[in-house]
């Protein structure tokens, strides 16, 4: 701890943004670089805590406290403060494989659980994450780095999201003969066609996929297993897998209309739109185009941010947003205490940029769908109304429609960013795993399924959830291989 009385002296500066009516014009990273003096100064508000819960990694009333990779966080923290960039940069990817992904989409729950937090500002922890990571491309200090000696030993990953590619990582470091299967164009996974080029710029994951071919990994495309390759063939001949396929069976919205066309799953959206920047949609997904239209999204979360920014850039006439939960308030409420994550109104990227359109936030909250309407065969408006949450005598919140309120909302487009239900199930049965409750894949502590041999990690196993949780449930499974690995 450099300066034990930074964080009273020195006020927070957060990750800056080009202007919203300039980024619209674009699909370029939105976040230009604060300079070395700045964020020195803001690595000097670390507080070094004896307790640091930014670094904990926990689950808290359901929801992640602190950062669930364990970054050593006040320690690169205080060697920017110091100038000691190279080190800082050692430390990071002591836990984290792809700090340049994690410090542009992860949503930081570090900063959430941050003790400076308590009573002010937390520490800026992603934005020093970012340029940690970023200056260490620059500077040349992350080359190929390919194991001194190989086991012999072959392992299959399915999926290249970051759960896949972490896995594949760590399982190419321990001397393994990795294949990574991908059945899209393009090594990335949701990184690559989930999130749009504004939050992360896809010569940033393409910059890390290349270092990982040339330390060993290989890398197949446009293959999908269970198909183009039997999964009794591929079982034969590796002596391991990993299940890395994600959590892409999305939630629908089952309302009166939901044939009409023009309504369409949010992923399918940014899928789209990505492949067409990337290659002008010649992919079998045309691509969906808001142009000229009132877009309506249902559904809050990052996706659903997304698809407001990804609209307003193609052009959209305007553009509201739905939420069925009420507006949360503008300080921790007292049933969500520190550290757990602070549930709080905030402005992402997309809302900044609608309310700098047309004047107001496009969120609506307490609001329901009840039915799409439609002329043609085609969507022209979506019927809602207002919700009230009522504590009913057992304790438990329910909601109901308020008598009275239903309107019609014009709609050209609408975009359903509901969230997620599980893994797809058809390779999922072909390996014959079995499935939790809730559908998703049954690992072990080793992150092993039913079947020897056969492993999971990330949203297929866990749920959907955050990219650095993937992060680390590809970490465990490497784990869980290598241990497999070395006892046959």
């Amino acid at each position: 701890m450099g300066r034990p009385t930074g964080f009273i002296e020195i006020q927070r500066r957060g990750q800056p943004a080009r202007p919203p009516l300039e980024r619209i014009h674009d699909w370029s990273e939105a976040h230009p670089r604060l300079g070395e003096d700045e964020l020195a100064e803001q690595g000097a508000r670390c507080m070094d805590c004896g307790v640091p819960w930014c670094h904990t990694g926990v689950l808290i009333s359901g929801m992640a406290s602190g950062c669930p990779i364990n970054n050593l966080i006040p320690e690169w923290n205080d060697l920017v403060y110091r100038g000691q960039w190279r080190e800082a940069s050692i430390r990071l990817h002591r836990t984290n494989n792809f700090p340049e992904f994690t410090g542009r989409v992860c949503p930081a729950p570090c900063e959430g659980s941050c003790t400076v937090g308590l009573n002010g500002d937390p520490v800026t922890i992603k934005t020093i994450e970012q340029e940690i990571a970023d200056r260490a491309w620059e500077e040349g200090w992350i080359t190929p780095n390919p194991p001194l000696t190989r086991t012999g030993k072959r392992v299959a990953v399915i999926g290249s999201g970051p759960a896949g590619l972490s896995a594949a990582d760590q399982l190419n470091r321990a001397g393994h003969l990795v294949t990574v299967f991908e059945r899209a164009g393009r090594i990335g996974g949701l990184l690559m066609y989930g999130i749009p080029n504004m939050k992360l710029d896809k010569d940033v994951v393409s910059r890390r996929v290349r270092l990982m071919e040339e330390e060993g990994v290989e890398f197949r495309t446009a293959v999908t297993v269970g198909a183009d390759i039997a999964v009794d063939e591929l079982q034969a001949e590796y002596d391991a897998v990993v299940l890395a396929t994600g959590a892409t069976v999305a939630r629908d919205l089952a309302v009166p209309g939901r044939e009409l066309g023009g309504i369409h799953l949010a992923m399918s959206y940014l899928r789209g739109n990505t492949r067409r920047l990337l290659d002008g949609g010649a992919d079998a997904e045309a691509p969906i185009d808001a142009a000229g239209k009132d877009v309506i999204v249902i559904g809050g979360g990052d996706t659903g941010t997304d698809c407001v920014g990804t609209a307003i850039r193609q052009g959209a006439k305007s553009v509201r947003q739905l939420e069925l939960l009420g507006r949360p308030p503008l300080q921790r409420a007292p049933n969500n205490p520190w550290p757990e994550w602070p549930k709080v109104y905030k402005l992402d990227y997309g809302q900044e940029e609608a309310e700098a359109l047309w004047g107001e936030d496009p969120r609506r909250y307490s609001t329901t769908t009840r039915r799409f309407i439609g002329r043609k065969e085609h969507v022209t408006g979506i019927e809602i109304s207002d919700l009230s949450w009522q504590t009913g005598p057992d304790g438990k919140v329910a909601m109901r429609e308020v008598p009275g309120t239903a309107q019609v909302l014009p709609a050209d487009l609408v975009l359903l960013a509901l969230g997620f239900l599980g893994p797809e199930p058809v390779l999922l049965k072909a390996f014959e795993c079995e499935l939790d409750p809730r559908g998703n894949v049954r690992t072990d502590a080793d992150k092993m399924t039913t079947v020897p041999g056969v492993f999971a990690a990330g949203d297929c196993s866990r749920g959907q959830s955050l990219v650095v949780w993937a992060i680390k449930e590809g970490r465990a499974a490497a784990e869980g291989v290598d241990r497999y690995l070395s006892r046959s």
